[in-house]
């Protein structure tokens, strides 16, 4: 009985969350431990994943109106919700099996997890006691899950209608889901735009630290750039580092008439100009790109570069610390992946060094730029 009152109440609780568009975040300080070896990253990880599945399994009690109206949509693609949350519960699975092989180190959040019908089930009984350590975590951590869970299905209920990195067109595109566990790389867009730019500062960082990032610019900007600047000034900048592209001007390129123009003028440039940066990725801004679209970039020697874990640090959204907490959260969640910030906000400059020190006697490692996407 005290199962079926839990599993009522937390089917309620998803119900009355947070409004659509609200942006999911997660004050880390409500963690009591510091991730401070590979072991108590796995512990963190495993309540993070099984916080998610308790939250994705109550997502599926909801009928399909009752689903666009929590998502405040007026219809959705059902069956593009439907795979997303297949292909969710998969990354779970595996991530799940990855996290508990230190369970003989330390056994919190540790649970019989043999295939998917024992995550399934142990995600419907999953609760955190009110006396135990934990519990600080446990509601706001629900709440940025519900939240998280509420972005993903919202951009699966608008695919392929409304194109984002939610789900792939094929092959040709890419994100970070076939990358080995714990193991991570960091991206940046608008990098190269005029003001504010904080590119020079993010790449002196990376050296120092002795890291990599692939940096996405814009044609225009780069051009803008060299009228002012030599070329190898601008090497100098990028030095170590990789460059891709997101096209001419940063507008969607679904509907734009010219987006093959703008995609080839933009890495006939970086690649003329910074061949020894030159990676042979495009950015779709904002995700949209077109369906049919494979021909065109097979031809150009192109792949779609599309991302896992996403900073929410666009202009008025969250703040340096929520970006960077919302971060740590789907590392732990995801254990591996494709980070994306927007060089463009300050913030960038706070969230970034605090993820990677707070991160560093984790265990995880950090994708050389040459190397990722491939």
């Amino acid at each position: 009985m005290r199962i079926v009152f839990l599993l009522s109440a937390w089917l309620l609780s998803f119900g009355a969350v947070a409004a659509p568009g609200d942006v999911a975040t997660l004050d880390r300080s409500t963690w009591p431990e510091q991730l401070s070896n590979p072991t108590l990253f796995d512990v963190a990880s495993r309540a993070e994943i099984l916080m998610f599945a308790r939250v994705l399994l109550a997502s599926e009690s909801l009928d399909e109106a009752s689903l666009a109206q929590r998502l405040g949509l007026r219809t959705i693609n059902l069956d593009s919700v439907n795979n997303l949350r297949q292909r969710l519960w998969q990354r779970l699975l595996t991530n799940y099996n990855f996290a508990q092989q230190s369970c003989d180190q330390d056994a919190s959040f540790c649970f019989l997890v043999e295939d998917m019908a024992t995550l399934r089930e142990q995600a419907a009984k999953f609760q955190v006691s009110d006396d135990s350590y934990y519990i600080k975590w446990a509601e706001p951590s629900r709440l940025f899950h519900a939240q998280y869970l509420d972005e993903q299905l919202r951009k699966a209920a608008l695919f392929p209608q409304t194109s984002s990195e939610v789900d792939r067109f094929g092959d040709y595109e890419r994100n970070g889901e076939s990358m080995h566990d714990r193991l991570f790389l960091l991206t940046f867009d608008s990098a190269a735009n005029a003001a504010p730019d904080n590119t020079a500062w993010v790449t002196e960082y990376l050296r120092k630290a002795n890291m990599t990032g692939t940096f996405f610019v814009l044609g225009k900007d780069i051009q803008a750039r060299l009228s002012e600047r030599s070329v190898a000034s601008l090497q100098a900048t990028y030095s170590t580092q990789c460059i891709g592209v997101q096209g001419w001007e940063f507008r969607s390129h679904s509907h734009w008439q010219d987006w093959q123009d703008s995609v080839r003028r933009s890495a006939e440039l970086v690649k003329s100009k910074l061949p020894e940066n030159y990676v042979p990725l495009f950015r779709p801004p904002d995700g949209q790109r077109r369906p049919d679209a494979e021909g065109f970039f097979r031809s150009q020697g192109l792949q779609v570069a599309l991302w896992d874990i996403d900073a929410q640090d666009g202009a008025g959204k969250l703040k340096a610390n929520q970006s960077a907490q919302r971060v740590l959260t789907l590392m732990l969640l995801w254990r591996h992946g494709v980070i994306n910030f927007n060089i463009k906000q300050d913030g960038v400059k706070t969230a970034m060094p605090w993820l990677i020190t707070q991160t560093a006697p984790s265990g995880i490692g950090w994708e050389d730029c040459q190397d990722g996407f491939r």
